[in-house]
């Protein structure tokens, strides 16, 4: 081990959700899984792990394209889950990206990540019955506050 360049693997936690949820994805089946989506020629794509884990923390998260390529810069625990071995300091890539990768996958690619997702998740994520809040509340208008 190298004190002065220690891997993030080194220096984290390895009780926090997302390096445990890193563990749980089988990466290399993910990486042959958007293959297809792939050429050989033309502008270097990003790594698949990263497009994916990128998509997948904004769904966790519930953040916009913009927001979670921001976040990854900040937030260690974002950088190992995308399998960087060491903190970098500037953003992965233009959040623009993600829109060209969603393109890219299309529906078909989209559906393969909510269904890591989904197993993911567990048996909770596989119930067969979810309770939905369809509560509303009326909104008040500024001419009602007098």
């Amino acid at each position: 081990m190298n004190f002065l360049f220690q891997t993030l693997k080194d220096q984290l936690n390895p009780q926090h959700p997302l390096y445990q949820l890193s563990a749980k994805i089988d990466w290399k089946a993910v990486d042959s899984d958007f293959a297809e989506y792939y050429t050989n020629f033309g502008r270097p794509a990003k790594p698949v792990r990263l497009m994916v884990s990128l998509l997948i923390l904004r769904q966790l998260y519930n953040l916009s394209d913009e927001s979670v390529v921001e976040r990854w810069v900040e937030n260690p625990y974002f950088q190992y889950f995308s399998g960087e071995t060491h903190f970098q300091w500037s953003i992965p890539c233009d959040p623009s990206d993600l829109v060209h990768f969603r393109h890219r996958v299309g529906k078909e690619g989209i559906e393969k990540i909510f269904r890591l997702s989904v197993q993911l998740q567990g048996k909770d994520a596989q119930q067969k019955s979810v309770s939905l809040d369809t509560t509303v509340q009326e909104k008040i208008l500024p001419s009602q506050l007098t």
